[in-house]
């Protein structure tokens, strides 16, 4: 089974609710780029004020800061314990160097799932998602609620909508994803390890897509 995947797609596509699923299913270690971005500006470190600059604007942040806390995060982990990464990378900049410090710490992707979706459905889906502030797992008011309001069922932490979820930085969202990452379909693509997902259909389909997918 395929275990070092990368989950590709604009905001709100679903990919943080398809990382709980296979988590919980097939036991990934899951690591969320924005979550541990998050996790620097509430720190207030000298890198999360760099970073909740760029956050509040609806921009990407850095390729080189991004970089540095991937690799930090993945240099604990074992080649044989894989990865699941949702929302990395987000630029080919970004794309090109994890390739090169990937391949030589037999770390290198072997799955790319492109959840692909129209401004719409994402500006739809948007509006009703929760985060939990404590480990960031992600709900939805409508689709992915938690069996306690307010509350994560992984560890009862306090969920809270994001500042960057209002509708017109979303909007913004969707342009620069449209600028700096969609360009990563083709990349992948042209490597050969890329599938693409409907994100518009029911989440059943979808995990019943990527799990034909990932045991191949």
């Amino acid at each position: 089974m395929r275990r070092r995947v990368i989950l590709l797609g604009p905001p709100g596509s679903g990919k943080g609710t398809i990382a709980a699923r296979l988590k919980t299913e097939f036991g990934f270690e899951h690591f969320s780029t924005g979550h541990l971005l998050r996790q620097e500006v509430a720190k207030d470190s000298a890198v999360g004020r760099q970073v909740g600059l760029f956050l509040e604007r609806g921009e990407l942040v850095p390729d080189e800061l991004v970089l540095a806390l991937v690799e930090s995060t993945l240099a604990k982990s074992r080649p044989e314990q894989g990865y699941l990464s949702d929302g990395f990378p987000r630029t080919l900049v970004q794309a090109s160097a994890f390739d090169a410090w990937s391949g030589t710490r037999g770390l290198a992707i072997e799955q790319v799932i492109y959840c692909e979706s129209s401004e719409e459905l994402v500006l739809s889906r948007i509006t009703g998602r929760r985060s939990c502030v404590a480990c960031g797992h992600v709900y939805h008011a409508t689709f992915v609620p938690p069996k306690t309001v307010g509350r994560c069922d992984e560890c009862g932490g306090g969920l809270a909508q994001r500042a960057d979820d209002s509708e017109a930085l979303v909007r913004r969202r969707f342009q620069v994803y449209l600028r700096e990452t969609e360009p990563l379909v083709a990349y992948y693509r042209a490597q050969g390890n890329l599938t693409v997902v409907d994100a518009s259909q029911s989440l059943e389909k979808i995990m019943a897509r990527i799990e034909v997918m990932l045991r191949q």
